[in-house]
């Protein structure tokens, strides 16, 4: 049966502990910190030699695609009626927002050492200990706006102007691809300097701040509410470019291109799992946006 992934706005008090609690339970078990390793390891720059799947490649939307699927069916292993909300951050934009809330993702970090102290996920509580890391960090950290260094979410316009791109993505495949949805989305630029380097999805991650910059941001649950609004906006681009390709390289790179054997075309798998691009390119069976 399809399910709903809503807008984290719309979600009732009850959908809200049941989410939070199974988060909890997966933290509980260390099946949480399991997708903490997944995505230190994924994180690969597209300056390292290898395959690149998570970031700076085409696979960035399926790969968080599966990931967001692997999580939601551990979640409903705990509690079958909960789906990952979606945080659109072009309507929800202050850290006063109902997203930061005492009985949700609780508030900004201290001043200080930015940890969070309030919400089911302050360090203090006793439920939320950060066991795998790229620091010695234990406790969860957040610095909401950047206000030291301000940086400000996307915005509708933003959005907008990244849906209008009728090409998923273009050569050279990784960081420095100049158009293409996929990098528009992703938000990696050249020739930029500070904040503005950072846009989209890269833009949401810095404004967040805290444990939310890098590869270990997964201990942060907020990353799947953020990233399950990237998987919404790209259903959104390939309902409105229909007779593009849905996704490229549809090709693996011949022998003696630099991105040979570092990026995966659609019928290539994509590690950690035996699924390539092409099976996650329609989610209608599986699950609909509210």
């Amino acid at each position: 049966m399809v399910y709903t992934r809503k807008n984290q706005r719309n979600l009732t008090s009850a959908e809200r502990k049941a989410f939070v609690n199974a988060v909890l339970e997966l933290k509980r078990s260390g099946a949480y910190d399991e997708f903490v390793r997944i995505h230190i390891e994924f994180y690969v720059p597209d300056g390292d030699d290898g395959l690149r799947v998570a970031h700076m490649a085409p696979s960035f939307l399926p790969w968080h695609r599966q990931f967001l699927l692997e999580f939601e069916r551990a979640l409903q292993k705990v509690n079958p009626r909960v789906t990952v909300p979606y945080w659109d951050w072009t309507r929800d934009r202050s850290p006063a927002s109902s997203l930061w809330s005492e009985d949700f993702m609780g508030g900004n970090g201290r001043r200080g050492d930015l940890q969070v102290m309030t919400g089911p996920f302050a360090y203090g509580h006793g439920r939320w200990e950060l066991a795998v890391d790229v620091t010695e960090s234990r406790f969860l950290t957040r610095d909401l706006g950047r206000p030291r260094d301000p940086v400000d979410l996307p915005v509708v316009a933003d959005v907008a102007r990244t849906l209008a791109d009728p090409v998923y993505d273009v050569a050279p495949w990784d960081s420095t691809s100049k158009s293409g949805f996929r990098n528009r989305m992703e938000g990696w630029t050249t020739g930029m300097s500070g904040s503005a380097r950072f846009r989209m999805h890269n833009r949401v991650h810095r404004w967040v701040s805290g444990v939310m910059l890098g590869g270990a941001s997964v201990n942060d649950p907020v990353f799947w509410l953020h990233h399950a609004y990237i998987d919404s906006l790209w259903s959104r681009w390939q309902a409105a470019h229909p007779k593009s390709k849905r996704y490229l390289p549809d090709v693996p790179p011949p022998s003696g291109d630099p991105q040979h054997g570092r990026v995966a075309a659609l019928h290539e798998p994509m590690p950690p799992w035996d699924v390539p691009p092409a099976a996650l390119l329609d989610h209608t069976g599986i699950y609909r946006y509210a």
